[in-house]
């Protein structure tokens, strides 16, 4: 049976992509998530996957809907 995984690579290219995007620096998207800027940076890069909490709190700091960025992670795969 095929089980697919989630690629981190493409969650944190899509996550860079939406913060790219609205113009922000990984400075500013991790204080506005309250999270860690090297966090930040290992999520973008594929190292770390988001933990659900962590994943809204970065959609929430960019003002965009989890689904519309899920979405876009399910383009990609």
């Amino acid at each position: 049976m095929y089980s697919p995984m989630l690629d981190s690579v493409k969650v944190g290219k899509v996550i860079a992509d939406f913060r790219k995007r609205k113009n922000v620096s990984q400075e500013v998207l991790s204080g506005l998530a309250g999270i860690g800027r090297s966090h930040l940076s290992a999520i973008e890069r594929g190292d770390r996957k988001p933990t659900l909490e962590t994943f809204f709190r970065i959609c929430n700091a960019l003002d965009v809907k989890m689904s519309v960025v899920i979405s876009e992670i399910e383009k990609d795969i």
